[in-house]
């Protein structure tokens, strides 16, 4: 082993029935140029203390890449202790035969005989649930732990509340990766509920989906001072009590701050709390009376809008600046099937069905054609798939 004794320390946190993880976990999905790329950010995310690593075949060459990678960590006796946990990931909707097929091509190309973690990739739809609960998934997953190929299942999903919730009641889980972040905290509850079942919780991207916290607006720098936006949405997480929260990296740099806060495991200070108020309370001086309080009782919309998502960036717009991001999200509305909204504001047709529903008496049809001439531009590609 390395004879650094500070190297790869850092705060564990319980992960469902696993092995305890660090408060950061490495996403794969940005370090795909080539093995020396993943060699050197796997070197820095030991460094940071970091042991527990997320990827899935959608990630292209990511797995092969991070096999290639802990060969070479490994030859040179480098790991965490306990050894690097690996997380990977199996989209719904596979027959049995093509799940253990899958399955073994994962463990192939990562050249690891076992994974502590495999997730439902995108549990998003109904049918996916299904898929999960009784269908062919439910035996691929049976199938994978009494082969001792892995350690427990899990899932990620960027679905309805309603469907989460009921993936995390089903007990069929053992973890959950979520969309957690300071300026969207809608699923909170969530994940505190699955915390309370036991599960682990990994929070998705909190920087980049967050609101591209790593590049934050200037109007946002200035509200979170004397704290970067970035982390203070961490200790905001972390405080929280979740498990742990994805890291993308593409340089090894880019894991500086999750290094600089890999004990920052306690409870908010009184400073802390007192800048996220003054967030709040900034956020909704700007947007005033056109504050969208994300209740979603103006739902269902018989078009199918999904306004309280669309009126959330909005609010990111106005009430922080997040010009960029909100922009990038709205126009990915349609453009990436289950995994995203599928109707932008265009859709509204005014039938005013909503109106009554809103306890705040929120324009809601004059609000999204706000929306829509705010954010309309031209299309972005995703970061993978």
């Amino acid at each position: 082993m390395t004879t650094d004794p500070l190297a790869g320390a850092g705060v564990r946190r319980a992960f469902g029935h696993g092995p305890s993880v660090s408060l950061f976990t490495l996403g794969t999905m940005r370090a795909l140029r080539d093995k020396e790329q993943m060699l050197s950010i796997l070197r820095a995310a030991y460094a940071a203390g970091i042991n527990h690593l997320e990827t899935a075949p959608a990630y292209g060459p990511a797995e092969t890449f991070l096999g290639q990678a802990l060969d070479q960590l490994a030859h040179e006796g480098i790991a965490p202790a306990g050894g690097w946990l690996i997380t990977s990931k199996l989209l719904p909707g596979l027959s049995f035969e093509q799940g253990q097929r899958a399955l073994s091509a994962c463990l192939e190309r990562i050249g690891r005989p076992f994974l502590h973690g495999l997730a439902v990739h995108g549990l998003n739809r109904e049918e996916h649930l299904h898929w999960a609960l009784d269908g062919d998934g439910a035996r691929l997953l049976d199938w994978a732990l009494s082969r001792g190929l892995v350690g427990q299942v899990g899932f990620s999903s960027h679905g309805s509340n309603s469907l989460i919730a009921r993936a995390i009641s089903s007990g069929n889980f053992r973890f959950c990766s979520l969309h957690l972040h300071l300026l969207d905290p809608g699923r909170l509850p969530l994940a505190q509920e699955a915390l309370r079942n036991g599960m682990g919780v990994m929070a998705i991207s909190p920087a980049d989906k967050g609101g591209r916290l790593q590049a934050p607006s200037q109007l946002l720098k200035a509200d979170c001072q004397p704290w970067e936006p970035l982390a203070l949405a961490y200790r905001y997480l972390l405080a929280a009590g979740i498990s742990t929260l994805t890291v993308g990296a593409s340089n090894p740099s880019d894991l500086n701050l999750a290094a600089a806060m890999a004990m920052s495991d306690g409870q908010l200070t009184h400073a802390e709390q007192a800048a996220l108020n003054r967030l709040e309370q900034l956020k909704q001086q700007r947007l005033s009376e056109t504050l969208c309080n994300q209740c979603s009782a103006c739902l269902p919309c018989p078009m199918e809008v999904p306004i309280p998502e669309l009126l959330r960036l909005r609010n990111l717009r106005l009430g922080h600046d997040l010009k960029e991001f909100t922009e990038e999200r709205y126009n990915l509305i349609g453009r990436a099937g289950h995994w995203w909204e599928e109707v932008n504001a265009e859709g509204c047709e005014q039938c005013g069905d909503c109106l009554p529903r809103c306890p705040h008496q929120l324009a809601i049809p004059e609000l999204l054609a706000e929306t829509h001439q705010l954010l309309a531009a031209a299309p972005r590609r995703r970061l993978w798939g």
